[in-house]
């Protein structure tokens, strides 16, 4: 049966608030150091490729816990399980900011990444349990608010808290709001998952971790593997390699189990795995526009880091006005058309992007980003609300898991290969000669530079937007409302 648990309104509501507020802080504590690394560098006489372990560690971590957490929500309580996440959060920010060394810091992170990593398939879990079919859209609308504002507004708010605070105050403001967060859910948080008590299988876990660890490390470290040279990056190809048989063997480990630690079957429902591939598509083009903007604005034309974020912010408040409101229209329409609707404004808006220049106005970017925020906010939520929808009640954490691991499995791939097409394209890049006639070497050096950079921007854009078509062709095959139904199968034969 795919019933909601009966439970009060208010119970409801304390519930969805404070998993919110634990899912908001640990979203946005992904993009929380971006303009915050630089003066890290400086306090521990550190090099980039040193600092930016501090990213890259947390979403490993993340990415390594997610798949963990369908088990988790089948062995602990709700409450359990919930306070625990954000104690290991908090536990991990509080050390953060009183960190003396680096390697401290560092460990930190992954201690808040530990618990991040589980709140949101938790959430989504919950919210899935709580609320009937009817009214999904709408709840799932309230969690697309945390999934899309959260890690949008990282890099302007620790743009602003910079130029008050050291970076050691980006974790000070955050500590407290965990610790009400974990005050309220001794308070409000109730039990509403079913617990299965599966036994620990300690050669999944195992496998699991350095299978989707070493994918994400892999295809991060491909990303990052074009520098002047633009060779191929063949450990990170390697690690990729290795990950997948490690993947391959877990994933044949899962399917013989009596009860898997991360169901694949899952995809036995066509809905679903088409949701999930379309999910996926539109990550990886959204990964286009926040990593290649930035990039584009910092690199080649010099703005700062504060008004970089500045530019994404008003399509984070878009999306996040937008959210909310696509649920409810999800729950009277469906996806079919929502999404087909959003994927057009987003497919346009990214071949717009596809002609950035050395003068592209700011206003330019602000205004097209902020549609293309809302054309995404019409595809996310609906898409992976109707996919979770096909399943069945016992799989919702196996299904809520396999959806966020493919969505930082996706995002990770797609920036390796968006950075990878910007890169070659950029070193490929011939000059015209008549362009530079009349300048200075050291003009004529800057002029070729920049110029290299921008088509490969653009190259990269014209990858995302054919990206962008795929997605919008794969939904036109989703189902309307009135063909949607909702499964009740019977799986004692697949156990």
């Amino acid at each position: 049966m795919n019933q909601a648990l009966q439970i009060d309104k208010v119970t409801r509501v304390t519930m969805v608030t404070v998993m919110l507020i634990g899912a908001f802080v640990g979203l946005l504590n992904e993009t929380l150091l971006a303009t915050a690394l630089p003066s890290i560098m400086g306090d521990f006489g550190i090099e980039e490729t040193q600092v930016q372990w501090l990213t890259t560690a947390f979403l490993l971590t993340n990415g390594v816990m997610i798949p963990i957490s369908a088990f988790l929500i089948e062995k602990f309580t709700t409450r359990q399980l919930f306070i625990t996440a954000l104690s290991l959060f908090g536990l991990g920010t509080i050390i953060a900011g009183l960190s003396h060394t680096f390697e401290l810091l560092l460990t930190a992170r992954v201690v808040q990444a530990a618990g991040s990593g589980i709140m949101l398939p938790l959430m989504m879990t919950v919210m899935l349990r709580i609320f009937p079919v009817e009214r999904r859209g709408a709840a799932m609308g309230l969690a697309g608010i945390v999934i899309s504002f959260a890690p949008a507004i990282g890099p302007t708010l620790s743009g602003w808290l910079l130029e008050h605070f050291s970076w050691r105050g980006l974790f000070y403001v955050v500590f407290p709001i965990v610790v009400l967060a974990i005050i309220f859910a001794a308070i409000f948080m109730k039990n509403v998952t079913e617990r299965t008590n599966p036994k620990i299988d300690i050669i999944s876990i195992l496998l699991s971790s350095f299978g989707f660890g070493g994918l994400l490390y892999g295809f991060s470290s491909i990303g990052g593997g074009h520098g002047a040279e633009g060779g191929l990056n063949m450990v990170g190809l390697a690690i990729i390699i290795g990950a997948a048989i490690i993947l391959t063997i877990f994933i044949l480990r899962q399917l013989k189990m009596k009860h898997a630690m991360l169901e694949f079957r899952v995809f036995t429902y066509p809905i679903f795995s088409l949701s999930l591939i379309i999910t996926m598509i539109v990550l990886m083009a959204l990964i286009g526009a926040e990593t290649m903007l930035p990039l584009y604005m910092q690199n080649t034309r010099g703005y700062s880091p504060l008004e970089s974020g500045l530019m994404l912010f008003p399509g984070a408040i878009v999306m996040g006005i937008m959210s909310p409101i696509t649920g409810m229209l999800f729950d009277k329409f469906g996806a079919k058309w929502l999404a087909a609707i959003g994927m057009g404004i987003v497919t346009v808006t990214t071949f717009l992007f596809t002609s950035l220049a050395i003068d592209t106005s700011y206003t330019f970017l602000v205004v097209i980003y902020a549609v293309r925020m809302f054309g995404l906010s019409l595809v996310m939520m609906p898409v992976m609300t109707a996919g979770l929808n096909q399943l069945p009640l016992e799989w919702h954490p196996h299904g809520t898991a396999m959806a966020n691991t493919m969505q930082q499995v996706s995002a990770s791939i797609g920036t390796a290969i968006l950075i990878t097409t910007m890169s070659t394209m950029a070193l490929n890049y011939q000059p015209e000669v008549q362009a530079l006639q009349g300048l200075s070497e050291e003009a004529a050096v800057q002029q070729i530079e920049a110029n290299a950079a921008i088509s490969g921007y653009n190259a990269a854009f014209w990858l995302a937007t054919a990206l962008s078509l795929i997605g919008l062709i794969l939904t036109l095959f989703l189902k309307t409302k009135k063909q949607e139904t909702v499964p009740q199968p019977d799986h004692s034969s697949s156990r």
